[in-house]
């Protein structure tokens, strides 16, 4: 057996699942161990997360380029990230069922593989008229999206400690926020804005061959290494949560879910959080092509710059759960400090420094994507002995049905009345998200788990 660390004797029982409002103590002695092995699994876990998210803005964040190469409109641009809010929400209960039921391995096996071959697909979509090829690729790393958002908490839970749950969450979810910042960096390098199509479909087939090869390599390491969970649970709260996944349904789960008021409201603030976030990102070429023309690199360097402060955000907000515990506190801190950073941003848009609008991207970015490991956690704490796949999968997909609906109309709004004012709409909804999550109860049943 691999060599750990920590290992304890413990109280734990199955009737502890029963007793976690009501204070009642547990006597059945389970031992718990914390094993080395788990960072190998969160690294591998970052890459190939890492793999998924940086194609789903590669396309958008070089639209002006595209558009012309393809002769699609700009709609059918941005549907190449809508798309991965489309797929979520139907294939989300399958995935998530399929995490909770075969662990880990299989979900992220099933999920690099998908993305692995989008990506092979998308290499033969270099011609002017292969957009449906490219589209075909891209909806099945959409698809594969599925089996990794849900991960981050369940991954946290099933192989840290409970000093480190929130610190490796938020290092998971950092592997989203990488592979979205690779996908505003490299594309508007790598693609030339050109007149001809041959210049452009050059730099096409480099972006497409490198990603192909990237997602290959990480499933042959998810294939040796990769491992569902260790022998032992590095927690009494994971034990108690073992034994009840072995004798809970998925639907019997979700029905729970479902009923509990703290988790309704923070599915709604969270939504509209990561809604406005997911707006923002798939229109930030034309946002910011408007004030500063041609200079797409601009664009996708700002994105990388919301990204990478985001990926601070995730790593301090980790820590501090882990430090302080305050889950509540903490989750309504960084929702209001993301509505003020929306304001920030919207009212020095046109000033005429884009160095001006580097800062605030990145003050907006910290705060908001910083958010996302802060509203998995927080969500444990509300649903738990519930599955985190499962609590984190209906999270996600009411992000994807409010990020749909904020893109689609912040495109409108941003074509009838400008930037200005679809900002605006963006701001209203974030306070209405700071409102929901003020009236969030602070309920932390993992908490009272930890005896």
């Amino acid at each position: 057996m691999e060599q750990g660390q920590d290992a304890k004797m413990v109280k734990s029982s199955a009737d502890y699942v029963k007793a976690i409002e009501s204070g009642i103590q547990p006597t059945q002695v389970i031992e718990t161990k914390v094993y080395k092995r788990r960072w190998l699994i969160l690294m591998i876990f970052v890459l190939y997360s890492a793999s998924n998210a940086m194609q789903w803005i590669q396309y958008s964040i070089i639209e002006n380029i595209l558009m012309p190469y393809y002769n699609v409109s700009s709609f059918a641009v941005d549907m190449t990230s809508m798309i991965f809010m489309i797929t979520y929400i139907p294939f989300i209960f399958p995935a998530s069922y399929l995490l909770d039921k075969f662990g880990l391995r299989l979900a992220a096996l099933v999920g690099a593989i998908g993305t692995a071959l989008g990506a092979w697909i998308k290499v033969f979509s270099v011609s002017p008229d292969r957009f449906w090829v490219t589209f075909v690729g891209q909806t099945l790393v959409a698809v594969s999206q599925t089996f990794v958002l849900s991960v981050p908490a369940r991954l946290a839970a099933v192989w840290f400690g409970p000093d480190q749950v929130s610190s490796a969450c938020s290092i998971g979810v950092f592997g989203n926020q990488l592979g979205i910042a690779i996908g505003f960096l490299f594309p508007p390098m790598l693609v030339q804005n050109s007149d001809d199509v041959d210049v452009t479909g050059r730099g096409l087939q480099v972006m497409f061959y490198i990603v192909a090869a990237f997602t290959t390599i990480i499933l042959v390491l998810i294939i040796i290494f990769f491992k569902s969970e260790p022998p032992l649970p590095p927690s009494p709260a994971q034990a108690v949560q073992r034994e009840t996944e072995s004798t809970e349904s998925f639907l019997f789960s979700v029905k729970k879910l479902v009923t509990n008021v703290g988790y309704l409201l923070l599915l709604l603030s969270y939504g509209i959080n990561v809604g406005v976030f997911y707006a923002i990102s798939t229109h930030l070429n034309h946002i910011v092509i408007t004030y500063f023309p041609n200079q797409q690199e601009d664009a996708g360097r700002i994105g990388l710059t919301i990204v990478c402060a985001g990926m601070l955000g995730s790593v301090v907000c980790g820590i501090v759960l882990d430090k302080t515990h305050k889950f509540k506190e903490t989750t309504l801190g960084v929702y209001l400090l993301s509505f003020i950073g929306m304001i920030v941003f919207t009212f020095t848009l046109d000033t005429s420094q884009i160095y001006i609008v580097y800062i605030t991207s990145g003050m907006l970015g910290f705060f908001m994507t910083g958010y996302l490991p802060v509203g998995f956690e927080f969500a444990a704490e509300l649903t738990y002995p519930e599955p985190e796949g499962t609590s984190t999968g209906l999270l996600n997909a009411v992000c994807q049905i409010f990020g749909i609906i904020f893109t689609m109309l912040y495109g409108h709004l941003f074509t009838i009345l400008g930037d200005f004012w679809a900002n605006i709409f963006l701001c209203g909804t974030l306070a209405l998200g700071s409102f929901l999550t003020i009236i969030i109860p602070n309920d932390l049943r993992r908490q009272n788990a930890k005896f």
